[in-house]
């Protein structure tokens, strides 16, 4: 009898157990948190410590099935800045974080990215370094999104002869540079008059030969808006075999983005968004923060920043989150932290993206976060949008 009521006594411990760890389980899960705005987004304020600091963070969880993701630069331009609100708003989105790194001072080059940026299948910026970006592809029913390290530069053809790889795209020619430049990039190249610029004009139908013309010397020549403009310092030794290359018998002219190592091939016709941050945070599940392969630095890993990130999810959702920081009522954080907040969401993969007084978090008309610049939210060169699905 005894040894009965002590099974009995034991069982009845085990449930309560049992029935403990499930409370837990539902107390500390992050899913509470989360209020829906709209279908397939969910929005979630926390406050946690993290390394002996408080720390406020927007957090943003995305069905991909129900929204899509768009990147889109400030003025939908090459350069200039622009506020992540007010990008946002001019494209009818619900919601947007900012993006990429950029060219932050007081030249004309302002708001150009550091790094690869693609829009609607257009090459924009191109890579230095092998860093880490978002790909980012809108099919008719879900949006596909992929985090990977690529590094991409510019190739120049005619017709179907290969010309040069040595190119950069949209950015300010320095000595020994070749520069295509684009008219998203504005209505000049902004070059001195030391070089040599070649005006491409593509004009209809498609196979007919290209218009091209010569400055040499030139600078700060107008960007054809059915073309571009291959720009050389006169220094450059492949001047004479670009220009003999397309001058002679002259066809179709044409750049192309010519992909280096990565760990992630791109399909084919699903190149439609791409945008790089640094470093890589997690992959395949696993912390695996790469800043000395994307050339960054311990210090900005591990000093307390504001931080922007996003991350793909177990459940195959989509998070963005922000971090505020550099105020008495939010500390920043360091990278391994971020990271392994991101991993204790589900994460399998997730990349830093611009942070400092850049954070901003924009959900439903108004800034959400409380971004760390003295003059408030800060203009920047490109932000991700989120846009409901049309029924």
């Amino acid at each position: 009898m005894k040894t009965r009521q002590n099974n009995y006594f034991n069982t009845i411990l085990y449930l309560v157990s049992i029935l403990c760890v499930l409370c837990a389980s539902v107390v500390n899960s992050p899913a509470q948190d989360y209020k829906t705005l709209k279908p397939g987004i969910e929005y979630a304020e926390v406050t946690k410590e993290i390394s002996g600091l408080k720390v406020n963070m927007n957090l943003l969880r995305l069905d991909l099935t129900k929204v899509r993701l768009d990147v889109h630069h400030a003025m939908d331009a090459a350069i200039g800045t622009e506020k992540t609100s007010s990008i946002a708003t001019r494209h009818g989105a619900f919601a947007a974080i900012n993006a990429g790194f950029f060219r932050l001072d007081k030249s004309p080059f302002l708001g150009d990215p550091a790094e690869l940026l693609f829009i609607d299948g257009k090459l924009l910026s191109d890579s230095n370094n092998r860093r880490v970006a978002l790909t980012i592809f809108n099919k008719r029913r879900h949006t596909e999104a992929d985090i990977g390290e690529y590094k991409v530069g510019v190739a120049l053809f005619n017709g179907k002869d290969f010309v040069s790889s040595i190119l950069t795209i949209n950015r300010e020619r320095k000595p020994g540079d070749v520069v295509v430049y684009t008219p998203e990039f504005g209505p000049t190249t902004l070059t001195d008059e030391k070089g040599v610029e070649i005006l491409v004009h593509n004009k209809p139908p498609a196979k007919s030969n290209s218009v091209i013309e010569i400055r040499n010397p030139g600078g700060n020549s107008p960007i054809p808006k059915d073309g571009f403009v291959i720009s050389m310092t006169s220094a450059v030794s492949l001047d004479a075999e670009i220009v003999h290359a397309l001058t002679y018998r002259p066809r179709r002219i044409a750049f192309a983005p010519l992909f280096g190592a990565s760990d992630k091939a791109i399909p084919r016709g699903q190149l439609e968004d791409v945008i790089a941050g640094v470093p890589q945070l997690i992959k395949n599940s696993k912390i695996d923060i790469t800043w000395q392969e994307e050339k960054s630095s311990k210090s900005f890993v591990e000093t307390r920043h504001p931080r922007t990130a996003v991350a793909k999810l177990k459940d195959g959702k989509f998070l963005m989150i922000t971090v505020d920081g550099r105020t008495e009522s939010s500390g920043g954080i360091g990278l391994q932290d971020l990271a392994e907040y991101l991993l204790s969401l589900g994460a399998t993969d997730a990349m830093n993206l611009d942070g400092g007084g850049s954070t901003t978090m924009f959900v439903d008309g108004k800034v959400v976060n409380h971004p760390s610049d003295k003059e408030g939210e800060r203009k920047v060169s490109d932000a991700i949008l989120v846009t409901p699905r049309k029924k």
